[in-house]
């Protein structure tokens, strides 16, 4: 039996963490030692998966194994920066798709960053990268014209109580279009990759990853709807049997959880939907975090968008959101939330999509309007989750109308980075996100229910159900009718971490 860290582990918990570490031995890494030998040569990625339900544990195995791996001496790489004179270490990295999922991770302590970030790597000027070498042990001290010592000291305090070198920048006074002067695709493997949030992922994201990384160890859901176009199945499904570690049991704040409850209940084959929602009714009796509401509270959309099925549904919700807090058609008010639908740039202009993407500005992160940009068509973007938040990018806004096959464009630039509303998202694009309360239009679940349709094996409704409810960090708001109430206070964007964003241009565009 291999020694466990101080922690208390449930026996499934106890058997995955061992099974990985055998299995870590094979890729050169024995955590019993704390030894690390040179990573084997490998023509093939090994794959192995933890797969659990919502509360089961996977996020503390996961945040244990970092752990471990750190003290061993394993390098971690967490796209924050990456040190030219670290390569030939052992390294790490912890990734999920989405900010929002990263963001979760770095909360509990785990450094976590994007697939994307991972994927591409970023082009640092010469100059400030002396300043993030000596930060992460690799170099001497440097004296940089512009920056005195104080801001030196500034940013080496920042370091030692953030380990983040973007952040110790900025305490110098510089920002991150100052270091990083561009990206590019990944040249070079990396050695381990820890992915959270995997059943999200889709093949084509399944084999870049195999790509860099020769130890994969994946972290994911089953309960979970499939990307699209999977036809109902997950990249680990295909996994054979060893190399699947399920969790079963309950660990999430002690099992004492009204909204993991109802989470786990539907998976009781005789559930229907009237008896479930008479089971949210009681709870909602029983406990405050989960609250049987009669009409959708507006002042939380702007940070927490109701998740629906239906785009119909969705697209009445954003409307009515904006009507009654009086936006014109024509603009944007700041405070709006949007969701990112993928970067709208012909072939040539590559390096801008790569930096686009690497900011945080993939398809389905969350950002918040701050106000228009210096030129046309540009917008100054807070992108939730993100290590760097703050953004000026080229935009193109659409809003959706009921009934109407063309969105309204208030706005556009000729190209970049396009964006729906965000005041209500799908429950598809809501997997991979946590938000303290969370809204469900349950009159769309029942919907479906009516329909009768079956994914993979289990009736749609309960796979919506459970992810939508699943979401809710702290409260469950299961909305019964199509009622919307008026807000308290306005928009705001003072809640936000207000620093000067950097403005993403075309290349070969003029500032």
């Amino acid at each position: 039996m291999t020694k466990l860290p101080a922690i208390t582990y449930s026996t499934d918990q106890a058997a995955a963490h061992d099974s990985i570490v055998d299995w870590l031995k094979s890729a050169g890494v024995n955590l019993d030692d704390e030894a690390l030998l040179t990573a084997p040569k490998s023509d093939s990625t090994s794959v192995m998966a933890v797969i659990g339900k919502a509360g089961s544990g996977k996020t503390l195995l996961l945040s244990e194994l970092y752990k471990a791996l750190s003290a061993a001496g394993v390098h971690i790489v967490s796209g924050d920066y990456e040190s030219r004179r670290s390569r030939d270490r052992r390294t790490l990295a912890v990734l999920a798709p989405t900010n929002k999922a990263a963001s979760v991770l770095r909360l509990a302590g785990v450094p976590a960053t994007t697939i994307h970030r991972i994927l591409y790597t970023p082009v640092y000027d010469p100059e400030y990268e002396r300043i993030a070498e000596w930060l992460a042990g690799s170099g001497e001290r440097p004296e940089i014209e512009g920056l005195t010592e104080e801001a030196l000291d500034r940013a080496a305090a920042f370091y030692g109580r953030n380990n983040s070198i973007p952040g110790a920048l900025a305490a110098a006074g510089l920002r991150g279009s100052d270091f990083i002067t561009g990206w590019k695709r990944r040249e070079e493997p990396l050695d381990i990759g820890f992915v959270d949030e995997a059943s999200m992922l889709d093949d084509k994201q399944f084999d870049d990853l195999k790509e860099i990384f020769p130890t994969l160890l994946l972290f994911g859901d089953p309960a979970q709807l499939a990307p699209v176009n999977q036809s109902g199945s997950m990249v680990f499904d295909a996994l054979p049997e060893p190399r699947k570690l399920t969790l079963s049991r309950i660990h999430r704040q002690d099992a004492d959880n009204p909204i993991l409850d109802l989470a786990h209940a539907l998976a009781d084959p005789q559930l229907d939907f009237h008896d479930f929602e008479r089971m949210v009714e009681d709870k909602a009796s029983q406990d405050d975090r989960v609250v049987w509401g009669g009409r959708v509270e507006v002042d939380l959309m702007a940070r927490s968008p109701v998740l629906v099925w239906r785009n119909a549904t969705r697209i009445r919700l954003i409307n009515a959101f904006r009507a009654v807090h009086g936006a014109p058609e024509t603009a944007l008010l700041e405070g709006e939330p949007l969701i990112c639908d993928g970067i709208e740039l012909p072939l040539k202009h590559r390096k801008k999509r790569l930096d686009l993407e690497a900011r945080g500005l993939i398809k389905g992160a969350q950002v918040i309007y701050l106000g228009p940009g210096r030129k046309p068509g540009f917008s100054r973007l807070h992108v939730m989750g993100a290590e760097d938040p703050q953004v000026s990018a080229a935009s193109i806004v659409k809003i959706e109308k009921p009934d109407e096959e063309e969105p309204f464009i208030p706005f556009a630039a000729r190209m970049g980075a396009t964006f729906l509303h965000g005041a209500a998202v799908t429950i598809h694009k809501a997997q991979g996100s946590q938000w303290e309360t969370v809204q469900v239009f349950a009159p769309d679940i029942y919907t479906a229910a009516r329909m009768g349709r079956v994914e993979a094996g289990q009736p749609l409704w309960k796979r919506l159900a459970y992810v939508a409810i699943t979401r809710a960090q702290q409260r469950l708001i299961w909305v019964v009718r199509n009622r919307l109430s008026k807000p308290t206070y306005a928009l705001r964007t003072d809640d936000l971490r207000q620093v000067a964003p950097a403005e993403l241009r075309l290349e070969g565009e003029e500032a």
